[in-house]
């Protein structure tokens, strides 16, 4: 892929061995059929199982890689752009896995053993999808130690710099609402977006006169999200209604802009609180970036079922960080692909397609060089798309 190597290059520091590898990584990883452990990778390339083995213990910085790989999106104007961050949980067996331990998974609804990994995406919030960052595994530490939410945090805080500069917000779930993260988000200079419990204690401001003398009055009561009298009618988004108004939280020891959703359908009343420490965003976009943190569950989605994500035999942290990260960046190239080849605001990305694709693309190469035929001519040919899409799912 011409973009594999326009990024490899600009990374000066990469010897060639490496660059040659990673070159024939991660294109493999788009096309393998199968589980994507050592002995397959073998059996679609020229590497024994022991050199991918030895590889995946080096380290390599992804993080850079996919910094690199998203200059022409953070370059461009007319997108908007916010960070975004979650975990997830992957199956692991066995009594020798570094980071091994009980960790909550969506899937069954409760805490299992395994793995988890934390994610920092780049969301486009105009073309609604996601980009990967970073990945890093959570590892399961004695109790006197940090806990998860320091390590998420620590992970922010070292891949902070390589976000687009352009990025203001972080979107995250409501587990994230928490105070020690919240006040480390804001030190590194993002605004973070989030979820309140619906019992959150929240004062309104005071806004009346004040007294002549004496201590001035800041609060005027306990929030109530049943009287909906003293907020704020932003609009109305999918037939839920939208409202909003500036408190102060004495959780967070700080004001917010909160935003209470309702929404009526079939006799029943859904609601939910979300929030910003950025009191001058409106609710509307408030809004419309908390449901843009979604598309980062589209990317444990997409990695786990086409790229190999859930299937790294290795046990080191070393190579299970490189598994990880080989995985979630293969996906980015595969939307950075599809991205150049869709007209601009159409982002329906079917990565079962373009697997498909570039599985049926890498067996006419195969075939091009047994025969001995040129695979350039062959690629020029006007029905070779046509080709590789034989047997593709519709987007």
């Amino acid at each position: 892929m011409e973009i594999v190597n326009t990024v490899l290059q600009q990374m000066s520091s990469l010897k060639k061995p490496q660059r040659c590898f990673i070159r024939v990584l991660l294109p493999l990883l788009m096309c393998l059929r199968g589980r994507a452990n050592f002995r397959n990778l073998s059996r679609y390339s020229d590497y024994h199982e022991k050199t991918f083995s030895r590889w995946y213990r080096r380290a390599f910085d992804f993080t850079e890689f996919n910094r690199l790989s998203l200059l022409p999106l953070s370059e461009d104007t007319a997108v908007t752009l916010v960070a975004a961050t979650d975990c997830s949980f992957i199956p692991k067996s066995g009594r020798h896995t570094e980071g091994l331990g009980q960790f909550y998974s969506g899937g069954t609804g409760r805490a299992e053993r395994g793995l988890e990994i934390s994610t920092l995406a780049v969301v486009n919030v105009t073309e609604n999808t996601a980009y990967h960052l970073s990945t890093r595994q959570t590892m399961d530490r004695p109790d006197g130690e940090q806990s998860r939410v320091d390590r998420y945090l620590h992970h922010l805080q070292q891949d902070r710099a390589s976000l687009p500069p352009q990025v203001r917000y972080l979107v995250a779930d409501g587990y994230y609402s928490k105070t020690r993260y919240l006040q480390g988000v804001v030190a590194t200079g993002l605004h973070q977006i989030g979820k309140l419990r619906h019992d959150a204690n929240l004062r309104w401001l005071y806004q009346g006169e004040q007294k002549p003398r004496g201590r001035k009055r800041l609060y005027d009561g306990k929030v109530s999200v049943d009287d909906v009298s003293r907020w704020t009618l932003a609009g109305n988004m999918e037939a839920t209604q939208v409202y909003t108004a500036i408190v102060n939280s004495p959780h967070f020891k700080r004001d917010l802009r909160v935003v209470y959703l309702v929404k009526r359908a079939g006799g029943k009343v859904k609601t939910a609180l979300l929030f910003s420490t950025d009191t001058s965003l409106e609710a509307m976009t408030l809004v419309t970036y908390y449901k843009a943190r979604f598309q980062i569950e589209f990317l444990f989605r997409d990695a786990k079922q086409c790229l190999g994500l859930n299937d790294c035999q290795a046990r080191k942290e070393q190579a299970l960080h490189f598994h990880f990260n080989a995985s979630m960046t293969a996906l980015n190239l595969l939307k950075l692909e599809d991205r150049q080849h869709q007209p601009s605001g159409q982002r329906v990305i079917s990565i079962a397609r373009w697997r498909t694709r570039k599985a049926k693309a890498h067996l006419l190469e195969r075939f091009s060089s047994y025969l001995g035929l040129d695979f350039n001519d062959i690629k020029s040919r006007p029905d070779f798309d046509e080709m590789c899409h034989y047997g593709a799912i519709a987007s």
